[in-house]
C-alpha cells in the first residue's frame, strides 16, 4: 500500500448522510483494540461536527475500500480551542478545528494520515488550524510538529476526556 494508490475524497455537510457509516466503521477498525467510554461516543461527535454548515471532510480510498479521514469545521469566533492560551491578540484569528484524523491500522505508516490532513487544509481561506491531541499519544504529537504544528496549552473539553494537547499551526 502506498499513499500514490490512495484517492482522495472531498465532502461536505450536505454529504453527511452518506458517509456517516463509512466514518464510523473506520473509527471502529481504528480503536478496535484500545476502544475507551469516550471513543464510544464518536457517533455523537460526527453528528455534532457534521451538523456545521463549514463541515469538511477527506475519506481516503484504497480501490473501493475507505481507509482513513480527516474533517473539522471552522471555529466559532471567540470559542476556539487556544484562545485561553494566547495572551498576545492575532492579526487574524480565523480558525480552522481538525477534530479527527484516523487511519485504519493496515494503512498506517503508510503516509496516508500526512496526505488527508494536507487535503483537508490545502485551500482553506482561515488563517490558524487548530487541534488536540491525546497526551497518551506522544509519537502523534510529535508527528503534528513535523508538520508546522506547536503545543501551547491543555484542555480537558469534556469531564470524561482526556487533558489534550492544544496545538496551533499558521496556515499562511
Amino acid at each position: 500500500m502506498t499513499t500514490a494508490a490512495v484517492e482522495l475524497r472531498y465532502y461536505g455537510q450536505d454529504d453527511l448522510s452518506g458517509i456517516r457509516q463509512t466514518l464510523l466503521d473506520i473509527h471502529a477498525d481504528a480503536y478496535a483494540d484500545d476502544m475507551t467510554e469516550f471513543d464510544e461516543r464518536f457517533p455523537w461527535f460526527v453528528d455534532h461536527w457534521g451538523g456545521n454548515p463549514g463541515f469538511s471532510c477527506v475519506i481516503g480510498y484504497d480501490g473501493d475500500e475507505p481507509i482513513g479521514f480527516a474533517y473539522g469545521a471552522p471555529a466559532a469566533p471567540g470559542r476556539e480551542w487556544w484562545r485561553e492560551h494566547l495572551t498576545e491578540p492575532l492579526a487574524d484569528d480565523s480558525t480552522f478545528s481538525v477534530s479527527e484524523l484516523m487511519v485504519r491500522p493496515k494503512w498506517r505508516k503508510t503516509g496516508t494520515a500526512e496526505r488527508l490532513h494536507a487535503a483537508l487544509l490545502v485551500n482553506r481561506p482561515e488563517a490558524l488550524a487548530v487541534l488536540l491531541v491525546d497526551p497518551d499519544h506522544p509519537k502523534v504529537q510529535a508527528l503534528y510538529e513535523t508538520w508546522g504544528y506547536r503545543k501551547i496549552g491543555n484542555r480537558q473539553p469534556f469531564p470524561d476526556s482526556p487533558n489534550f494537547a492544544v496545538m496551533l499551526r499558521d496556515l499562511r
